[in-house]
């Protein structure tokens, strides 16, 4: 395999098309509220591997393995805490048997790293050497087990984040970060999209691609991928791009998402037009989703960025925050980012 399988895959095709949500097809196939998903891995792999080829069958690029809350913190709130090689590991070779198996095609495995779920000091208790020391001990294990990328996701803070990037490279793999954006067009801890632009451009370990995920649906997301590519150093960066399908609502007791696969399919070529080079689902995401986002791409020639009103107009409102930005308020309040360095590779089109 190449060094960066990304980087070359994106020569190739020009973008690339990531996965959808775990968690949300997971409970659809008997996850309870309250288990931990990467217990599956060893308990349940069958159900793993079900998983992770219906999204390759539905035309997938990318698939993120199931240890989203594979640290040995998010493992301690099921005792968990020692198993975090044998996990992260059980979760890639699953995923690579599923790619290997794929003819005609490269299925790219990344391993997916979340938060630690704990606060970064001086508001909470995480210390950067832990935090590094338990990004890095993640992301051997996924190295180890197979995975072609360490896929860093769902970041409010740019201090996790940096952390999350320091302990990663040292799994000497390509590295993805991706924050997560609310309805006010900043993260839970304040960054906005143009601040974890310009904070990844600048981290002495920089990571290849860098995006947003979850936190709003298609509309927020491809604002939010206009405000990166607009943000210093945007212009180089490899944008990724993996929205909710729609928006929650409170169902017969369980969360459902109500974005249709014809509006996900209108997001992806949106999110491409806007500038993200990867393009993928997340929370409430299925495999019919990805399947009709993959015939929309297949059959699309990428255009002009679409306008605010475009984007209202085709996936609905955005709030004010993500309005404001798009409107030249490209704040990097949230961090110490001020500008691009120039350091990123440069772009592939």
């Amino acid at each position: 395999m190449s060094e960066n399988i990304l980087a070359t895959a994106l020569l190739e095709k020009g973008y690339l098309l990531a996965d959808g949500a775990t968690g949300t097809n997971l409970f659809a196939m008997g996850l309870q509220t309250g288990d931990a998903p990467e217990l599956w891995n060893l308990e349940h792999p069958q159900r793993i591997k079900a998983h992770y080829q219906s999204f390759v069958d539905a035309g997938s690029d990318i698939i993120l393995t199931n240890t989203f809350g594979g640290t040995h913190f998010r493992l301690a709130l099921h005792n968990a805490e020692h198993q975090v090689a044998e996990l992260n590991a059980a979760g890639v070779r699953i995923a690579r048997e599923v790619a290997a198996a794929t003819s005609g095609r490269t299925v790219i495995v990344a391993g997916s790293i979340g938060p630690t779920g704990e606060l970064p000091e001086p508001m909470g208790s995480l210390t950067k050497a832990a935090a590094v020391a338990a990004f890095a001990e993640q992301a051997i294990a996924l190295r180890d087990g197979g995975a072609d990328v360490a896929w860093i996701e769902t970041m409010s803070s740019l201090a996790e984040a940096e952390w999350a990037m320091e302990g990663a490279s040292q799994a000497g793999l390509p590295m993805v970060c991706t924050f997560s954006f609310d309805t006010n067009g900043r993260s839970m801890m304040g960054v906005t999209p143009a601040a974890m632009v310009a904070a990844c451009d600048q981290h002495s370990h920089q990571p290849y691609a860098c995006g947003s995920n979850c936190g709003v649906g298609a509309s927020e997301l491809v604002l939010a991928v206009r405000n990166m590519r607009q943000a210093p150093g945007g212009d180089k960066a490899v944008i990724v791009a993996k929205a909710n399908c729609g928006i929650p609502e409170y169902i017969d007791g369980a969360i459902h998402y109500n974005g249709t696969p014809e509006l996900m399919a209108k997001y992806a070529c949106m999110a491409v037009d806007a500038g993200a080079d990867i393009v993928g689902g997340c929370c409430g995401t299925s495999p019919t989703h990805i399947a009709a986002m993959r015939q929309a791409l297949d059959s699309h020639t990428k255009g002009l960025a679409p306008s605010l009103e475009q984007i209202v107009a085709a996936l609905g409102e955005v709030s004010k925050g993500g309005a404001a930005q798009y409107k030249g308020d490209l704040s990097v309040a949230g961090g110490s980012a001020n500008g691009a360095t120039g350091k990123r590779r440069s772009r592939r089109r």
